[in-house]
């Protein structure tokens, strides 16, 4: 069961990282010709942090997984 959703919330995490290092990628591009994103909240740079920060939980879940693994 704990394995289960482990893996559930790596993909969850997964997902919503690379999407948040994909807005902060092209809000970063358009603010090259001057354009934004109004309705972002965020800079670039914090998008990219918290794409990071989610990231840092996948590895510390699977590194988890594989310790469990190796434990079998």
């Amino acid at each position: 069961m704990i394995n289960t959703l482990t893996s559930i919330f790596c993909r969850i995490f997964f997902i919503i990282s690379l999407f948040l290092l994909f807005i902060a990628l092209w809000d970063k591009f358009i603010r090259l010709f001057g354009w934004t994103m109004t309705w972002l909240p965020y800079e670039p740079s914090r998008l990219f942090e918290l794409s990071a920060l989610l990231m840092i939980f996948v590895i510390a879940l699977l590194l988890r997984e594989m310790r469990e693994q190796l434990k079998k």
